[in-house]
């Protein structure tokens, strides 16, 4: 049973706040979706961290965009479709890589990103994936932390925005089947408000945080999608967790990741002999979609008997792969190792959420008033698998359109009445240490719904979340507590899609369905909570996501 909220409260007794717009997340789609909004509303803008401790900070390799006059977007539309593996959506990846050049062209003319250029033109990197070199990139492997800090001095400088660090987003609120209002925590003086809006962008990033071994931040914990999900939203295509295939590996540190642009560069992937690994298993090679570089590579350990295979660059240019890649070149000489000398020691991580909340392509949600951008989001361009280096595309992409429906959405409660919103939990579990519980679910996650599935194990993943589904009625009023119920829902929601798709397609590999099987299973697999239990359908590939499909209770009636 899941409750409807994380604990008990009463919108009457609580201080408010009134904005145009909340938004949740303060990573390329946070950001972007803000500063888009400023220009006609008044914007709080809420991060459960600081501003700039996100996702997209620790971004890497880049942004896919057709700006090569050799290059073109039928192209790049079928890379994405290829890596989706079947389940990406035709007319979302159209919009996404044809209004994508626009997108990159306004970092670098109106938010003044400083991007590598290469002869006077911008240098474009070639990724896993892609055919063509199209990944424009910043101080070589840093793209992520030049476009969060471009989009974060503009938005600093928007009267019309109102950023309130260290606060975390604890549910939506609503009233007559929409989307009117949230409650937030400080989390440092541990005090809620109630944010009266006109409407929600849900852009909280992924998470990563579920599984032991991830290159996600520790905020990475998927509170938007379960904050949607309780509110009786559709979400989708959770079983295809993306592994990425070149995460740093040393024992008992937190995971590095090594960007797919140093394979680009001609980084070799090789076993301890010194073997390629992906040699004749993909006409791409190295460069092969990440989901097939993942799934050789966890056969070879296998094979091998071990826990980490080699990136190797001793064959290029030293000079070149310090300058390319200063920071990994530094992070790894922290570690010991120098990349120009020694090959590079490397393992699969959890990296990325290629499904999440259903949105149309205004990132519309099944609520009206709430909208969702970003990782949070399945907008129906990643399918099965994500295609390197479209994730900061369609944060940026998506924002804008984003911006566009909600300036156009008559919807909220500023000019009128405010309902009265309570709810009061029972409160039957015990008390439990939130991180012996957080520490227990991610290793259960790691071992039981990583990169190879089997069905007695995810049977004994939800077996274990029924044992402990006390954590899922005990009132945490910490963020660590919330963060932890939400990690538990996200992994019942993972783990029953993944033990539902009987077939590996992308992302989702079955041990005992290691077959795709496109007569049965093209299609995908939507979640949605009903009286507290999962309920779950699947919708053909071919079927158009439609806007406010479901016919939602009001919370004043639950």
């Amino acid at each position: 049973m899941i409750p409807r909220y994380l604990f008990s409260f009463n919108t009457d007794t609580l201080p408010s706040l009134d904005c145009d717009v909340l938004v949740v997340g303060s990573g390329v789609a946070g950001l972007s979706t803000a500063l888009r909004l400023s220009g006609f509303a008044d914007v709080i803008l809420v991060t459960k961290s600081e501003l700039q401790a996100s996702s997209t900070m620790h971004a890497q390799g880049g942004i896919a965009a057709v700006i090569d006059k050799h290059d073109s977007c039928e192209s790049h539309i079928e890379d994405t479709l290829v890596a989706g593996a079947g389940l990406c959506d035709p007319e979302a990846t159209e919009v996404l890589v044809r209004e994508g050049p626009d997108r990159v062209l306004e970092l670098l003319e109106e938010y003044h990103a400083r991007f590598d250029t290469s002869g006077g033109t911008l240098d474009l990197a070639k990724e896993g994936g892609h055919t063509h070199a199209r990944v424009v990139h910043a101080r070589g492997d840093a793209t992520g932390s030049e476009v969060e800090s471009a989009l974060g001095r503009a938005l600093l400088g928007e009267p019309a925005v109102n950023v309130m660090e260290h606060h975390f987003l604890v549910d939506i609120l609503l009233d007559g089947g929409s989307c009117v209002g949230a409650i937030v925590e400080d989390t440092r003086r541990k005090t809620l408000t109630v944010v009266w809006p006109k409407a929600v962008v849900l852009a909280s990033g992924g998470t990563g945080e579920i599984y032991l071994v991830t290159t996600n931040p520790t905020i990475c914990t998927g509170d938007g999608v379960a904050v949607a999900f309780r509110a009786g939203a559709r979400v989708s295509d959770l079983e295809f967790v993306q592994f990425h295939p070149t995460a740093l590996h040393i024992p008992e540190e937190p995971k590095f990741l090594i960007s797919e642009a140093i394979r680009g560069e001609g980084a070799l992937l090789v076993d301890v002999e010194g073997n390629r690994v992906m040699e004749g298993q993909h006409p791409l090679t190295e460069l092969a979609p990440r989901d097939v570089v993942v799934a050789r590579m966890v056969e070879v350990m296998k094979e091998q008997q071990t826990n980490h295979l080699y990136l190797d660059v001793r064959h290029l240019d030293p000079e070149r792969m310090r300058a390319r890649f200063p920071n990994i070149h530094q992070h790894c000489l922290e570690a010991g190792i120098d990349i120009t000398r020694n090959r590079i020691p490397v393992s699969p991580a959890a990296h990325y959420m290629s499904g999440g909340v259903i949105t149309d392509l205004q990132g519309r949600t099944d609520i009206p008033g709430l909208y969702a951008c970003g990782e949070v989001a399945c907008t129906g361009v990643h399918g099965a698998n994500r295609l390197a280096s479209n994730s900061l595309l369609e944060g940026l992409v998506f924002a804008r359109r984003i911006a566009l429906s909600i300036d156009e959405y008559p919807g909220g409660t500023r000019q009128g009445a405010r309902p009265t919103i309570s709810w009061s939990g029972k409160a039957e579990g015990p008390r439990v240490s939130e991180d012996l519980l957080r520490g227990n679910l991610r290793e259960v996650m790691r071992d039981s719904v990583g990169m190879l599935r089997f069905e007695k194990e995810l049977s004994g993943v939800l077996e274990f979340l029924s044992d402990n589904a006390g954590v899922l009625q005990t009132e945490y009023l910490d963020v660590r507590g919330m963060e932890l119920k939400n990690m538990f829902t996200l992994a019942h929601l993972i783990t029953t899609s993944a033990l539902m798709r009987l077939e590996s397609r992308g992302c989702h590999r079955r041990r005992d369905y290691a077959d795709l099987d496109d007569w049965n299973w093209r299609k995908h697999i939507d979640l949605r909570m009903v009286e507290g239990d999962v309920a779950a359908e699947t919708r053909p590939q071919h079927s158009r996501v439609r806007p406010h499909a479901g016919a939602l209770t009001d919370d004043k009636d639950r």
